[in-house]
């Protein structure tokens, strides 16, 4: 296999205002994915759709995002890596069009695949922080482009509804392609170039991904804890409007909206949690982690029936899942530096996989064992976790 490792970049090009910059690219991209979901009532009506094909927007918008990951976040490793990032959001400013434009719902379907397809600027820009990033300050950065990241996420869907009830669903689209254009004008002009690491051709660059996912055991340890954390957090956000309308006050999707504002406080402390796995390391702080996502289980269960019980869980959880994601992309980066693209492609569809995952497993604990059910899911995802965790340290005992 032929690769390359070429000196880390110099680390003077990582200024505070480049890594908020990507941190901020980060969030706006990646809430291309999410402005659909509080938007598919009205959808619904303008296009004459509903129920389980109406449902294909947000899914196909997933397996869009699954399919970029695999197939064009490895060519990070194998190109200009700032080349592709600009190439990647003009791309998705175009497929936004398209969805703006949509007459059908099956032309918005395709458009919403492309979309997905092509918000895979997140996972480029996050290798690209580390490798500018020195040894000694990975974590950190990883740990603020990650706050951006999620920020992004909690806060489209509110962005979403307040743009699609002013302005109508539409509008939501043509911000997003336009923002989505400037963002890539700003990016070529303020990112650094950094030329490819592992050049190579595309099936050998496939390839190499199975000899990864072979040889690196830390990788391995540390997707499944990813997948299992994202699964205990997508247990929860999947069920959250369900459960606030079986409440006795019936609250309704706005109510399940906001607390995606309250989860942003969770995402504000990840820089802290990664500057101390800069300083610490080991995986004493995925055991603090999880521990804290577990903790949110616990106190949800009998103070579910109160908003400010929610509040405070979504607090735990978001900190816990996120602690524990950079924690373990802290880790991963460090492994090869010539391969941090492929090694976030295979960390980051597996932590999909298990977010896809803990979404039908909420679903199905929900409609068999309510709100207890829920909790007891997301708990037992936690639980499993730690005990990987306890037994791979035995093991390097």
């Amino acid at each position: 296999m032929s690769t390359s490792a070429p000196p880390e970049s110099p680390h003077a090009t990582l200024s505070p205002g480049l890594v908020w910059l990507m941190a901020a690219a980060s969030g706006a991209t990646a809430a291309n994915l999410y402005y659909n979901q509080p938007l598919l009532g009205d959808i619904g009506r303008d296009l004459g759709a509903s129920g389980g094909m109406l449902g294909l927007v947000p899914t196909l918008t997933q397996v869009g995002y699954a399919a970029g990951m695999l197939l064009i976040v490895p060519l990070g490793d194998s190109l200009e890596r700032r080349r592709v990032i600009v190439t990647m959001s003009a791309l998705v400013s175009l497929a936004l069009v398209g969805a703006a434009l949509a007459p059908t719902l099956p032309w918005l379907v395709i458009a919403s695949f492309l979309v997905g397809a092509t918000t895979v600027v997140p996972q480029l820009l996050v290798p690209f922080a580390a490798h500018l990033a020195p040894a000694a300050q990975r974590g950190r950065v990883v740990g603020t482009v990650m706050s951006g990241l999620l920020i992004g996420i909690l806060l489209s869907r509110t962005a979403a509804g307040f743009v699609g009830t002013h302005l109508g669903w539409r509008a939501m689209f043509w911000l997003a392609a336009g923002f989505m254009l400037l963002l890539a004008v700003v990016l070529r002009f303020t990112l650094p170039s950094q030329p490819p690491v592992a050049a190579m051709p595309y099936p050998e660059l496939m390839r190499s991904l199975v000899h990864l996912a072979r040889t690196e055991p830390v990788l391995r340890i540390h997707a499944v804890l990813g997948a299992l954390t994202f699964g205990a957090f997508s247990v929860f956000w999947s069920t959250l409007a369900l459960y606030l309308e079986s409440l006795p006050q019936h609250y309704g999707p706005q109510v399940a909206g906001l607390f995606g504002v309250v989860g942003v406080v969770g995402a504000l402390i990840a820089p802290i949690v990664g500057r101390y796995a800069d300083s610490h390391g080991g995986r004493r702080i995925n055991m603090f982690a999880i521990g804290v996502l577990l903790l949110s289980f616990v106190v949800m269960w009998p103070l579910g029936r109160w908003l400010w019980g929610i509040a405070l869980g979504v607090v735990l959880l978001d900190l816990g899942a996120q602690g524990n994601h950079i924690s373990n992309q802290t880790r991963v980066y460090a492994l090869r530096p010539e391969a941090r693209s492929r090694l976030n492609t295979l960390y980051m569809v597996t932590y999909f996989a298990g977010g896809a995952a803990g979404s039908w497993l909420g679903t199905t604990a929900w409609t068999h064992a309510g709100w207890t059910g829920v909790c007891a899911a997301g708990a037992a995802l936690c639980v499993i976790g730690l005990a990987i965790l306890a037994l791979s340290h035995r093991r390097e005992a």
